[in-house]
C-alpha cells in the first residue's frame, strides 16, 4: 500500500513538472503598403485567440523601425489546444487574408520550455 501511495505521488509530481505547454513562435513579414492592415488583423485575431480553450497567452509584436515585421509569441496549455486553436474558423480566416499581404512565408516555430 506504501508502495502504492509513494508512485502516486511520484507520478504527480511529474505530471506537475511536465506541464506540456506548447510555446509558438510565428514571424510575420509583410511587404509595406499592408502594414496598418496586418497590424488592425492581428489585434482582431489575438483578440479572439486569447478566448480559445487552452491559451495561456498571446501576445503580437512589432520590430522597430519596420512596422510590416511582426512576430507573434503565443503560450498554449498543450499542443492538442493549440491546433485546436489552428482548426477554429477566426483561425483559418486570419490565414487566409493574410496570405496576399505576406512579404516572405509564414513562419510558425513550436516550441518546449528548456530547463
Amino acid at each position: 500500500m506504501k508502495i502504492a501511495l509513494l508512485s502516486l505521488a511520484f507520478l504527480a509530481a511529474a505530471v506537475a513538472q511536465d506541464t506540456g505547454r506548447v510555446y509558438v513562435v510565428t514571424h510575420i513579414d509583410v511587404t509595406p503598403n499592408y502594414s496598418d492592415a496586418t497590424a488592425a488583423l492581428l489585434k482582431q485575431f489575438a483578440a479572439d485567440s486569447r478566448k480559445d480553450p487552452g491559451c495561456n497567452r498571446f501576445e503580437i509584436l512589432v520590430q522597430l523601425g519596420r512596422t510590416n515585421h511582426l512576430a507573434v509569441v503565443e503560450v498554449w496549455q498543450n499542443r492538442d489546444s493549440f491546433e485546436k486553436h489552428k482548426a477554429f474558423d477566426h483561425s483559418k480566416q486570419f490565414r487566409e487574408k493574410l496570405q496576399p499581404m505576406l512579404g516572405s512565408p509564414f513562419d510558425e516555430r513550436l516550441h518546449t520550455l528548456l530547463e
